[in-house]
């Protein structure tokens, strides 16, 4: 389907929203790979029969479902995005333009530059001291997903860090389609899982983590 320039809005809206999450559509990509489609016909049959919501009691998904999470979206947009944006739109200045670029370009890359080695260098680096992090090599497909790699024997495992104020709630974050791809990729080439890394002024924010990384550590070292 082609939604033309009205898909930059329902892509901003389901996002912010979360109406493609796990919970709402299932794991779709897990479902893809179970089901290994041989055509779309099949795809959509094999959906409709297995796809149930990833909450704690499981909803099983139909056309129905997704027809109501389409109608919720029309809501959000109508009642919200548009009023939003029109304002956002009545008052945006040059000025506005030009210290937006600045500052992505600029001050935010710093700031993510410096969150990224404090959170590596002075945390993981320091609580897993046999284990090796680099810099995601930028030339690999899965740069714009992992910003580092920690080598494990002849495995590795991926960190993305990310600030808190991203997503004050960084317990319900929520992955792209794609970036789960990408995720799996990663673990199907390099056999470890990846990590989203929460930073607050430095330190790591979900500290469950570091459990949940050392967990990996102990899995990948015993594949040896």
């Amino acid at each position: 389907m082609e939604f033309g320039k009205k898909e930059h809005v329902l892509n901003y809206a389901c996002q912010l929203y979360q109406l493609s999450r796990p919970t709402k559509v299932g794991a779709v990509m897990a479902l893809i790979r179970e089901c290994q489609p041989s055509s779309y016909e099949e795809w959509k049959d094999w959906y409709f029969a297995n796809a149930y919501t990833a909450t704690k009691t499981p909803v099983k998904l139909s056309l129905e479902s997704l027809t109501e999470l389409g109608e919720r979206l029309y809501e959000k947009i109508q009642t919200f995005v548009i009023p939003d944006w029109q304002e956002a739109f009545s008052q945006l200045t040059l000025q506005d333009c030009i210290d937006y670029i600045y500052n992505l370009t600029i001050n935010r890359t710093y700031d993510g530059y410096i969150r990224e080695k404090s959170v590596v260098n002075d945390g993981l680096a320091k609580k897993f001291p046999n284990v090796k992090f680099e810099e995601s090599d930028p030339e690999l497909d899965h740069a714009g997903d992992i910003d580092y790699v920690a080598k494990v024997g002849n495995y590795q495992f991926g960190i993305q860090v990310k600030p808190v104020t991203a997503n004050a709630n960084f317990g319900g974050y929520s992955l792209s389609e794609r970036m789960k791809a990408s995720f799996n990729d990663f673990t199907e080439k390099y056999g470890g899982k990846v990590f989203v890394v929460y930073s607050q002024k430095g330190e790591i924010a979900n500290t469950d983590v570091i459990d949940n990384i050392r967990k990996e550590i102990e899995r990948l070292q015993s594949l040896r």
